[in-house]
Order: C-alpha cells, then structure tokens, then sequence
C-alpha cells in the first residue's frame, strides 16, 4: 500500500505540468513541503520543539542568493551554501539548545532566531527590509539553463524527492530507531549506554540542514529572498503545516504543507467564488482573512484529529486491518 501511494504522489508531481497546475505555486508547495518534513524529522521522530526554525530556512535562502547573485556561483553551489549555512548555524544553536529540556529548549531556540532575524534586518548584506531582489537561476553546472519554470520544476522535483529519501531513510535506519527510543524514554535510552545528547545534536544539524536546502531552493525559485523567511511566525507556520498534517508521519508534512500554502494563496480565489455563485458578499472577504482560516483550521484540528491529516487517515487504516498508510519504504 505505501508503494502504491509514493508512486502515485511522484506521478502526479511529475505530470502536475501537463495537468494545469502553475509550476511556481508547486514548486513553492515542495519547498515549505521539504521544509515542514525536516521539522518533523526533529519534532516527530526525537520529540525535540523548536521554535526558530526559521533561523535555518531564511539564512539558507540569504546565504545561496548572496552567493548566486554576488559571486556568480552556480545553482547547485549556492543550494550547497545554503544547506551549508543551515547546518552550521544548526550546529551552534543546538548545542546551546540541547543542553536544556522542554519549554526552556524551545524558548533558547526562538531567542537565538531572534537574534538572527535582528542581524539580518541590520546588515547590509541582506538588503535589510527591502529583502535580497533579482536572485538569478543561473545554469545547473553551467550548462542547463533554469530560466524556463518547467525545467526548473523538475530540477527542483529531483532535489526534493532525493531529500525525502533521505529523510525515510534516517527514520528507519538504526539511528532513526535509537532517535525514537530518546523521544519514548530519553533516561532508558542514556541507561542502555547512548549518548543522548550527541543524538539530539545529529539529529538537530540533520533537521537544520535541510531546512537550508529547502530554503535555498525557494530563494532560487522565486528569485528573491525576505525578512519573512527569518521571522518567528514562518518557525510557527512550520509547526502549524506539521501537525495539521500529522505529526510524526512522513507524508504528513507534505500534505499539511500542501494545505497551508494552498490556503494562503487560493483562499481570495475561493471566497470570490463562493461570493459569485452563493450571493454572499462576505465570501469575497476571505482573502483578507487568511490568518484567521488557518488559525480556525489548526483549532478543528487540535480539536477533533490531534493525529492529524494522515495521522487519522494511517489510524482508520490500521483498524480497518491495513498495516499503515505511512510506513516508508526502507531505501
């Protein structure tokens, strides 16, 4: 069955082109779905909450612009930069985090993105409140051409299917299992002689680093980079799509990432329909209230499936004698 469902996504994506769909917005929607996937590898998998995620997306996306529009360096050596920064900033704020536990984790991780976010707004490298604009695509190894979206999109497609691989495969690898033995009994995991606390790191630096990758890769497509990447509400956006979607599932953050983004940019599309075909004018006004839909939707969630999307989808399966909607292939 999870066969079956991967290799259903991965056609779709790789048709969504030839199916109407803008391939900007999808290749947005893989972005934060990457994005979303390597906060889960830390929140769902070792049960670690981070609130500066942010940190690592938005730096990653300044750090390969910087790069691809100053220095002229290619695209695959700007996304490498940015995975650079988003692994090394990682390193720093996490072996500071680490050493404390629950909320006073998640507030040392928020104090440290603030920071970030403070230095960005200041230094002239980031082009302060202005954003870094005119990002070039560049040629992939100085050959392929990335102005066109399409080529683009399955570059991009490749990266991110790639990256999600990976992500399955530290899930189910030793490492992953020993990361969810810390999340279940951290004092049973210390008590069988692991070093919980290099763990914790690894997995932090892992999660980290690919958030850059995914923040490097917006940066390239969209062609610009802002304050909003590095902002504390894009770390809350991060959760919001991971636990709409289910918390602790690997295609979860997909489809919450999916949810989300879709919201932010159809929602007026949708109200001005609604208002056309219903006579409601009010409907015409959900555009301007984006916020209050998604914070309207995380409330049903929280409320009703606290698995979340798939997280229910994978349970209803279960009872229905399934073995799992969510089990990953080991790669």
């Amino acid at each position: 069955m999870s066969l079956l469902l991967y290799s259903i996504m991965c056609v779709v994506l790789v048709m969504a082109p030839f199916l109407g769909a803008y391939p900007v917005f999808v290749m947005k929607v893989l972005c934060f779905a990457l994005f979303a996937c390597a906060f889960n590898l830390l929140i769902g998998y070792t049960g670690l909450l981070s609130f500066g995620h942010a940190a690592f997306f938005g730096a990653a996306g300044y750090a390969a612009g910087h790069a691809m529009k100053m220095w002229g360096v290619t695209p695959e050596v700007g996304l490498l930069l940015g995975v650079g920064a988003g692994a090394g900033i990682g390193y720093l704020v996490g072996a500071l985090a680490i050493r404390r536990q629950g909320i006073y984790f998640a507030m040392i991780t928020l104090a440290l993105a603030q920071m970030l976010f403070f230095f960005c707004l200041q230094t002239p490298l980031t082009g302060g409140e202005d954003g870094l604009q005119g990002i070039p695509r560049g040629k992939l190894f100085g050959l392929l051409p990335l102005a066109d979206d399409t080529t683009l999109y399955y570059v991009v497609l490749v990266v991110v299917i790639a990256a999600f691989g990976l992500i399955a495969r530290i899930v189910h690898s030793p490492f992953g299992q020993i990361l969810k033995a810390i999340k279940e009994n951290e004092p049973r995991a210390i008590s069988l002689g692991y070093d919980t606390a290099r763990f914790k790191l690894t997995a932090f630096v892992l999660s980290a680093a690919l958030s850059g990758l995914a923040g490097a890769i917006k940066a390239l497509v969209l062609g610009f980079e802002t304050l909003t990447d590095v902002h504390w509400s894009m770390s809350g956006t991060v959760i919001l799509m991971t636990l709409v979607g289910g918390l602790g599932t690997l295609t979860g953050p997909i489809v919450g990432a999916f949810v989300i983004v879709a919201l932010e940019n159809k929602l007026g599309d949708i109200g001005d329909f609604l208002a056309s075909t219903t006579g409601i004018a009010w409907f015409g006004s959900l555009g301007e209230s984006v916020s209050m839909v998604i914070g309207l939707i995380f409330v049903i969630c929280v409320l009703t499936f606290r698995n979340g999307i798939v997280g229910e989808v994978e349970s209803w399966w279960q009872r229905s004698g399934g073995k799992g909607v969510d089990n990953a292939p080991h790669l």
